[in-house]
């Protein structure tokens, strides 16, 4: 059960780390330009947005469910 939670909270914050560096891409000059001229962002800020969220999400569950487990 502390793997799980070792595991869930290593998944939580690589995911956070992940989606911090998207919302800053989204902030770069060049993607900017690239959403103005586009319409949309580019490729790799999209799944560092939706890679980090569900890493994020997956983590906290994981780790939400360990303690739980440990608790009950």
């Amino acid at each position: 059960m502390r793997m799980s939670l070792a595991v869930g909270l290593a998944l939580a914050v690589a995911g956070a780390m992940l989606l911090a560096m998207g919302l800053n891409a989204t902030d770069a000059p060049a993607e900017q330009i690239t959403e103005a001229l586009t319409g949309r962002r580019s490729e790799r800020t999209e799944w560092s947005l939706i890679g980090g969220a569900a890493m994020l999400v997956a983590g906290a569950v994981l780790a939400g469910a360990a303690l739980v487990r440990t608790r009950g």
